[in-house]
């Protein structure tokens, strides 16, 4: 592919990547340092790729993976700081807030990422449930039961529902 064209090729996706990096990281300037980090890693891995026709779904999965990657860097800065006794104390949601989050778009935020991931690239930009897989690199029944967790969760949080203390998976 000529560079014309692998420029053309990404174009093409940024306002996509931008939606959604936008919902994962909820602020803008966050948002567009990711996409940019989530491009420069997908130009300087582009001989890596393993299939020609997922571009999409191939930059969705760098861009969610640098996301997890920066959030685990934050709870390391975080510990550290905690533990020098510099950090801020752990603030949790309080009654008001659970009370306001009736509308949809507030729900959605409230859902943990992994759930808010998987219902906008279904929802919102339209990936089949087998792309998400790929991105995902599960199982595509592992996708389905997700995603209906995702839907039944939103629904809670929208009928007014507190939010249910996320798992934790254990090494």
């Amino acid at each position: 592919m000529s560079p014309h064209e692998l420029d053309q090729a990404l174009r093409e996706q940024l306002p996509s990547l931008r939606r959604f990096a936008r919902w994962l990281a909820r602020d803008p300037h966050a948002a567009d340092d990711l996409v940019q980090s989530a491009l420069e890693r997908a130009i300087a891995g582009w001989d890596q790729r393993r299939d020609e026709a997922a571009l999409r779904p191939w930059l969705f999965s760098i861009l969610y993976r640098q996301f997890l990657d920066g959030q685990r860097r934050a709870q390391r800065y975080a510990g550290v700081l905690a533990r020098t006794g510099l950090g801020a104390p752990d603030s949790q949601p309080s009654a008001e807030r659970e009370a306001i989050a009736r509308s949809a778009l507030e729900a959605l935020q409230q859902l943990p990422v992994e759930q808010r991931s998987l219902l906008l690239w279904v929802s919102v930009e339209g990936l089949s449930y087998q792309e998400v897989a790929d991105i995902l690199e599960v199982p595509i029944g592992t996708v389905m039961s997700r995603l209906s967790r995702a839907r039944q969760a939103l629904r809670r949080l929208s009928d007014g529902e507190t939010a249910a203390p996320p798992l934790r998976l254990l090494k």
